[in-house]
């Protein structure tokens, strides 16, 4: 599967009609980035979203970063990756993720380890039965790994992982947990402004609902606390300019490109860049895509 240098990561499908949504897909793909990534939220589940997209679209991957394991059957999934991967041949990769404690609430499911959760979740899967045509090539599967033990996990048992909204030196941390031959896909917040003041304020605003639940996920944040020596005080306020900068590749088109290129020389093998702006809800950003896509890496 080839999911190109850089790809897309968006939220901005949920609030959109499908006629836009397919639209967007398409220009991205024309645009030439190799993946579209999308989150599952409480907007179209991920199954039917990728079948939609693969429809929508010719050549580009599409790929749920993540699908959120507690509000799946295992066995059902398996038969959804084996007919998207049968359908079309090298275009869907399959991420998969435990998600928080809020979501086994929301869905009525006990919250239990995550390693033991999702490394049962992998044995179900691939012990599905299923009597559709198996496709020529299985679709690979991906971890939203972050810890040393689920990027372990991800690098045994799946292509490799995907780290969302992580710091530079997360990048360098999860090479070294996986090892050269995994995949390391990993997620860049952008806000592409040449003005830099008002770029960061526009990544502080974004990131304002990530800081203020930071306690949902604490998994997640003791990692961002450990590899880039951020504490807790750079939570006050709205966010220190230090977490902000760690989180957002912001400025001009140079400016953007340069962080990509961090992550690349940090160990990426793929970075998907979401746009932030200072809209309400999220974008998918196709002004800023546009500009970036010639520029980037």
């Amino acid at each position: 599967m080839e999911l190109g240098r850089v790809g897309v990561w968006t939220w901005g499908f949920d609030r959109l009609p499908w006629a836009r949504v397919a639209d967007a897909a398409r220009e991205v793909e024309e645009l030439g980035y190799g993946t579209l990534w999308f989150g599952e939220g409480t907007g179209r589940d991920a199954p039917t979203q990728s079948a939609l997209l693969l429809g929508a679209t010719r050549r580009i991957v599409v790929a749920p970063g993540v699908v959120s394991i507690p509000r799946h059957e295992p066995t059902t999934l398996a038969r959804v990756e084996q007919t998207l991967a049968e359908a079309f041949p090298g275009r869907f990769l399959l991420g998969l993720g435990v998600g928080a404690k809020i979501i086994t609430d929301e869905v009525g499911r006990p919250w239990n380890s995550p390693l033991a959760t999702m490394a049962r979740f992998l044995e179900a899967m691939n012990a599905a039965r299923t009597t559709a045509p198996a496709p020529a090539t299985p679709a690979p599967r991906v971890l939203a790994a972050l810890g040393p033990r689920m990027l372990e996990l991800a690098a045994k048992r799946t292509w490799g992982a995907h780290p969302f909204l992580m710091p530079v030196e997360h990048t360098a941390y999860a090479r070294e947990r996986v090892g050269p031959e995994a995949l390391l896909a990993v997620h860049q917040n952008v806000v592409l402004d040449p003005d830099r003041a008002r770029a960061r304020e526009t990544a502080r605003a974004a990131l304002a609902a990530f800081i203020a639940n930071v306690h949902i996920n604490p998994s997640r944040w003791r990692v961002m606390q450990q590899v880039g020596g951020l504490d807790e005080s750079d939570l006050a306020g709205g966010g220190s300019d230090r977490l902000v900068d760690a989180l957002t590749a912001y400025g001009d088109v140079d400016a953007v490109v340069a962080r990509v290129r961090d992550q690349f020389a940090a160990g990426a093998d793929h970075v998907c860049i979401s746009v932030t702006t200072s809209d309400a809800h999220p974008v998918v950003g196709l002004p800023a895509l546009r500009e970036l896509a010639p520029a980037l890496p």
